[in-house]
């Protein structure tokens, strides 16, 4: 496949730029949103027949949108959904460099070692940032970083000088961040107290990622709650997701392009619920390219999902034989973008672009604030 073959238009109005939410003036004029995660469009794509699914029909016969919460509605008792349970962590912080005093955006990819507080970052504008360079972050404590090393064009090694315990370096490292939401985002619109909760999973539980695994976003508590009640499964799996999905892809040839590695852990009880659940001849539905990219790294030949602990860097394009799951949810995401490519590697290249030239045309919203696509292996 080619690059340019999953290039589009795509107008700005139809990136979202917060969840699903209503929105409320009160009497002083200010203007207050409640978020309603479930409450998304959703597309239903079928991928044998061919066909895609835009609406319901209303007591009165009108087409109305289906929304994400009808989910449960395409699957039976003993079928098994797999999320991805990483945990984002307040990634993007601002800091003054030393004697200018101009601010840099720092954002934190991880930590290299936890002794000598070492991480890896991404520094903007890189080219005022020099190794040698001090950065001063206000919070609580003094929080201070030198630059060690340049690792890339605008990747820094810094050593965060202060002297405590890891956990309360951790907190206080962490209290002078914010959501990591996407650059499409953030050069839009201000990260708001509202996103720490946004941008997360109400599953989340394994710190370690920078963003978001998006398709899980549209799970709330109540929709798990009702997938519980109809007996549907859940299974979790983790990875760690990085910025290597939103990285600019510069070949032509798709067969070309390195993804960058992110830690994974799929643990026995995932494996025993998901394989269970195939042996029942039972379905199985990966929440998102994360996890789809998770559960094809640690599938058997005999279509089995094994314990892995280490990391992955699977790109997933068409075209690409899916070992493990019958269904797949997805967002919507931006041109030449490596989930679309999965998505289309899953769907099917053709079925793929007709989904999303009906998304245009309908004003489905994209990107991890927008809407989903479901496809079904019927």
């Amino acid at each position: 496949m080619k690059l340019s073959q999953f290039k589009f238009k795509l107008p700005d109005e139809l990136v979202a730029l917060y969840p699903p939410h209503r929105v409320f003036e009160n009497e002083d004029g200010t203007v207050e949103r409640v978020y309603q995660r479930d409450q998304c469009r959703l597309m239903v794509v079928h991928r044998k027949s061919h066909t895609i699914d835009l609406w319901n029909k209303d007591a009165e016969g009108k087409d109305t949108p289906i929304l994400f919460r009808s989910i449960v509605d395409y699957f039976n008792e003993g079928d098994t959904f797999v999320f991805n349970d990483t945990k984002v962590f307040p990634a993007r912080l601002f800091g003054t460099k030393e004697k200018t005093d101009a601010q840099i955006e720092v954002f934190l990819l991880r930590e290299l070692n936890e002794e000598l507080r070492l991480w890896d970052v991404l520094v903007e504008p890189a080219r005022k940032i020099r190794i040698g360079n001090k950065l001063f972050f206000d919070g609580e404590g003094p929080m201070v970083a030198e630059v060690i090393d340049n690792t890339t064009s605008r990747g820094r090694t810094l050593r965060f000088l202060y002297d405590c315990p890891h956990d309360e370096f951790k907190r206080e490292l962490f209290s002078l961040g914010s959501a990591p939401l996407p650059r499409y985002i953030v050069e839009r619109r201000a990260v708001d107290a509202d996103d720490t909760d946004n941008f997360q999973t109400i599953y989340a539980r394994n710190e370690g990622a920078v963003t978001a695994p998006a398709t899980g976003l549209h799970f709330s508590r109540e929709l798990m709650k009702m997938m519980e009640i109809r007996g549907l499964n859940s299974a979790f799996v983790t990875l760690h997701c990085s910025l290597g999905a939103f990285d600019t892809i510069e070949v032509e040839d798709l067969t070309k392009h390195k993804m960058n590695s992110e830690q994974m852990h799929i643990s026995a009880e995932a494996c025993e619920m998901v394989n269970k659940t195939k042996q029942q001849g039972n379905k199985i539905c990966v929440v998102g390219v994360s996890t789809a990219r998770a559960t094809e790294s640690a599938v058997g030949t005999d279509g089995m999902l094994k314990e892995y602990d280490g990391w992955t860097n699977r790109f997933i394009f068409p075209p690409y034989e899916f070992g493990l799951a019958d269904a797949m949810v997805t967002n919507f995401y931006h041109p030449e973008s490596t989930m679309m490519m999965c998505t289309a590697a899953f769907c099917g290249y053709d079925l793929c672009v007709e989904a999303y030239k009906a998304a245009l045309e309908n004003k489905f919203k994209f990107g991890c604030y927008g809407d989903a696509m479901l496809i079904l292996d019927d």
